[in-house]
Formats: C-alpha cells, structure tokens, sequence
C-alpha cells in the first residue's frame, strides 16, 4: 500500500482538506486563507493525488515486469481516498498481510510517526484488516539520491557557464517545529535530531557525487520552507526566501534549488518553490533553476521493490544485504518506542518494536 498525505482535487475541496491537515494544532485561520489562495492558482487542485495514481501505476509496472504478482493499493491521510476506506478494501479483497510505503523519508512525528498513528486508527476501524508492515525510510537509499544527483546535474547544466562554477547547492525541506525535530529518532540515540541528521546526510552524499562528477565542490545549505504553525513556536530555520536574500547579499552568482525533502513535485514544490522561492530569486537578480524530484524515476520505483523483497526477506528470518549511502547505514524495519513522540499527547501507532 503507498500511503500519502493527500490533496484537494477541485476548489470546494480546499477548505474541508486544510481543516484536515491542521485539525487540533493551532493553525491560525489567516494562514488557512493564505495557504487556501495558493491552490486557486493551480485551478483549485493539488497534484499530489495525480502523482500518486502516476506512482502506482509505475509500482504495478515494474512488480510485474519483475514477475512479483501482487495488488498495489493506495490510500491517503487526509483525502481520499482514505487509510481506512483502503484498508477496508483491502479486507474485502482476502489481503491477510501489506506493506505500507509511505512517501515521506525521514523520521519525525509529522513525516513519520503520525502515518502510523493514521495505520493504527484504519486498522482498528476494520474488523478483520490485514496486518501492516511499514517499510524502512529512504532517505539514503541509493534509489532516492541518485535520481537527486542527476537532477542537480542537469540544473547545474542550465545554467551559464559563468555562473556554473560558483552555484550554491540549495537543499530544501520542509520545515517543522524545532521542538518535533529535537525528539526525532530513538530516545537517547546519537541520530536525534533524526529528522536533520537524516537530511543532511542526504545533502552530504549527494554533494559528493556531484564533486565526483563534475570535480567542482559546490556550496551547499540545508533550508526549509512551507512553516504553517503560530509565529511564538520556533521552526526549523532559515526559510528558503530569506537564504536566497543571504546569499544574494553575498554577491552568490547562482543557485539550485534542491527539494531534497520531497519525493514528488506537490504543492510545496511547485508553489514553495517553482512559484515563490524562483519568484525571490529573480526579483534578486539571482540565476536559479529548481532540480527535479524522484517521481517515477525508474530507479526509485526499483527502490521500492527493493525494499519490499528485504522486508519479505527479514520476515522470513533470512539475511539481507541493505542498500544505503552516506554515513548512518540503512535505518530499522520497525519503529523504536518512544521515537519521534506525539507532540500534543501519547498515542497508539502501528509498527512500533517490540517492548
């Protein structure tokens, strides 16, 4: 099962979508309004459901094509369709036991744990529902960062040959509390804070591959973008905006933009990004050019596959070799307890280890 985040598919949609997403967190109305503004400019839609359908059909065609005879389903955390509407289709359909792929790759509450409190609430909706398994994050998985390299090259390569040499490599995230990312990861463990730890370990082996290359050791920065929560609670700092200022500022003569926290180009990209941070960087007089998410890159979609056969792999007690690059080594098939807790109160979730 690929499990997302969802989006609205038509402008009536939008306000009972973000309600979703924000219900019980404290979002102020204006910035609903704002954020609700930004999809009228793409015709009152998200493109994140279109990706997802696009994704699986890439996943039902690479499993086939491997001889893996096995349903793809999907279901969301915030629109339809919805975790539990698919697991209830799965029960129906005679599925006993899922993999879940989730489309987030990294650890903190709300790009992890929260999906499987979502799991956790689908399945106890269910009668009978299958058992779920969710698959290892992602983020160095030789099947995310090297559809990242090559889409950092070919920005690179649009570039003018004046500027190229000088580029700044701009690794964007989304943002989240600073309180949510300091108790990411396991209780006690040398990754907290997992969810920057993990990200700039993802910068760091794509930024040698690049070096590797092309020979030239780019600047690079890890920066955030899409902050929704009230402005007292600190979050993840500097905003990708104010960084293409520094740097501007600094007399920089170029940069690519990386969204190296996403898999797919969804709203945060196309408006955070494409739409407002290319916006900054050209009324700054600053050359940009934004490289691509993995989307359906085959090698991801590979990834994925990969993934599946080593959790099936593990499952039957067998030993397995774990694809990963960088330096943390490939992350835990199941959750360690206590990691990435509820912000607001402790709840039950899906595919923690055993106690």
């Amino acid at each position: 099962m690929v499990v997302s985040f969802g989006g609205p598919e038509k402008p009536e949609d939008v306000v009972p979508f973000l309600e979703n997403v924000t219900r019980g967190r404290g979002i102020p109305k204006e910035r609903l309004a704002e954020v609700g503004q930004h999809y009228s400019l793409f015709g009152g839609r998200s493109p994140i459901n279109d990706l997802n359908r696009q994704l699986v059909a890439a996943v039902e065609a690479d499993l086939a094509g491997a001889g893996i005879e096995l349903p793809v389903y999907w279901g969301n955390r915030n629109w339809d369709p919805f975790l539990t509407d698919t697991v209830q289709r799965m029960k129906d359909d005679g599925v006993a036991r899922a993999a879940c792929f989730v489309t987030s790759a990294y650890s903190s509450w709300s790009s992890c744990r929260q999906y499987r409190e979502n799991l956790y609430d689908a399945v106890t909706a269910v009668d009978g529902a299958p058992t779920l398994d969710k698959l290892r994050h992602y983020f160095n998985h030789p099947g995310f960062v090297e559809p990242v390299v090559d889409a950092v090259l070919a920005a690179l390569a649009e570039l003018d040959d004046a500027v190229r040499p000088g580029a700044h490599l701009v690794f964007v995230t989304h943002s989240i509390p600073v309180a949510m990312a300091e108790t990411s990861g396991p209780p006690g463990s040398e990754l907290r804070p997992a969810y920057v730890t993990q990200h700039l370990d993802g910068v760091a082996a794509v930024t040698a591959r690049i070096l590797e290359e092309t020979g030239v050791e780019h600047p690079r920065e890890l920066v955030y973008c899409s902050r929704s929560g009230p402005p007292q609670v600190p979050w993840l700092e500097p905003d990708v905006n104010d960084h293409l200022e520094a740097l501007a500022a600094d007399g920089v003569p170029a940069v690519v933009l990386v969204p190296i926290g996403f898999v797919s180009d969804h709203m945060e990209v196309v408006y955070d990004l494409d739409t407002e941070a290319l916006a900054t960087a050209e009324r700054l007089g600053l050359p940009a050019r934004r490289a691509a998410t993995a989307g359906t890159d085959a090698r991801f979609v590979a990834m994925i596959r990969d993934l599946l056969l080593e959790r099936a792999a593990v499952e039957r007690g067998e030993e397995v070799v774990r694809a990963s690059v960088g330096a943390l080594g490939p992350m835990w098939d199941r959750c360690p307890l206590g990691c990435c807790p509820n912000p607001r109160a402790e709840r039950p979730a899906l595919c923690d280890a055993p106690a």
